[in-house]
């Protein structure tokens, strides 16, 4: 495996460091990383949590491409190289680890949770939905954060402003949803939003979930430009 390493303010720039690791039928990227971790280079630095595909953390980039590496094998690559850095488009933390405090507060930016005005049911109170009400949202419900998108988008790589595909689609994903009261139109309707997507794709590509962020987007410009047209009009 040739890993990335940098220290930022330390290393002048990332150098890459090669490893032998066993190639195992069962190991996926991270196992290999882990072994390095534990058995040759403590000082490697990168995330994970779960191993499951369910946290996402351990998002990288992998040949090039940005994949959960907790579901990437290393048999994928046999045999080898394998090259693994950090997702593209993020500052670099340390090694693997990249800062992702601008996407935390570009999440926050879009309400991502149900908002409700005007009420304050009785804690026991519940907000019944169709088997169709749940459908119509429940593609998009289904991202975990990993950032796999934003690392493959290269509106966001070229333009750190752009809100990018994740927080977009899980707007979408609330707007959608029937007990949601807000349509997010103040966030999203702007060029560094939805607006900015070029739609080349990239970010339903390399989604673990099959989130769609790309339909997502595409599906908001039709909302915001219908509002255009006729202004009384939401989602």
């Amino acid at each position: 495996m040739e890993v990335a390493r940098y220290r930022p303010g330390e290393d002048a720039e990332p150098v890459f460091q090669a490893y032998d690791v066993p190639l195992m039928d069962d190991w996926a990227v991270l196992d290999g990383l882990t072994h390095i971790k534990d058995r040759l280079d403590g000082s490697l630095s990168f995330r994970w949590s779960c191993r499951m595909g369910v946290c996402g953390s351990c998002g990288m980039t992998v040949n090039g491409e940005a994949r959960l590496t907790c579901g990437t094998f290393l048999t994928e690559y046999a045999p080898g190289p394998v090259r693994i850095e950090p997702l593209k488009g993020f500052p670099v933390i340390r090694d693997l680890v990249v800062d992702i405090d601008d996407f935390l507060a570009k999440l926050s930016s879009v309400r991502p949770w149900l908002v409700r005005e005007g009420e304050e049911p009785p804690l026991t109170a519940e907000y019944a939905q169709t088997p169709e009400q749940l459908e119509a949202y429940k593609q998009y419900s289904m991202c975990i954060n990993c950032l796999l998108c934003y690392s493959a988008c290269p509106v966001y790589v070229l333009d750190p402003d752009f809100l990018g595909p994740a927080a977009i689609a899980l707007a979408q994903r609330y707007n959608l949803d029937s007990r949601d009261m807000d349509d997010r139109f103040d966030v999203l309707n702007l060029e560094d939003a939805v607006w900015g997507c070029t739609f080349v794709g990239e970010c339903t590509k390399v989604c673990p979930k099959h989130v769609d962020p790309a339909e997502a987007i595409q599906r908001y410009k039709v909302s915001a430009a219908l509002r255009s047209v006729l202004p009384w009009s939401r989602r």
